[in-house]
């Protein structure tokens, strides 16, 4: 989880690179800072969007994932059947 101070590491390693340069052990820090940011970002990213609904035409609601993963057997279905 990203917390309101692992944001501020993340802001000061950047200023302090560009004013002066960081350490070896800074830039690893950066580093991973940065690369925990992202993969919180992409979790949450995925959490929101795994919880939208659509509405079908005939006025019933499915999750964009089960819509996504029926797509995803109906085209694997399709290509078996011109791999045949």
């Amino acid at each position: 989880m990203v917390t309101e101070k692992t944001l501020e590491r993340i802001n000061e390693l950047y200023h302090k690179s560009k004013a002066e340069g960081l350490t070896d052990a800074e830039l690893a820090e950066q580093k991973q800072l940065r690369a925990d940011y992202v993969k919180a970002f992409r979790e949450n990213l995925r959490g929101q969007l795994e919880s939208i609904k659509i509405k079908n035409p005939d006025g019933s609601l499915i999750d964009v994932k089960a819509r996504h993963d029926e797509k995803m057997k109906r085209l694997a279905e399709e290509q078996a059947e011109k791999g045949n």
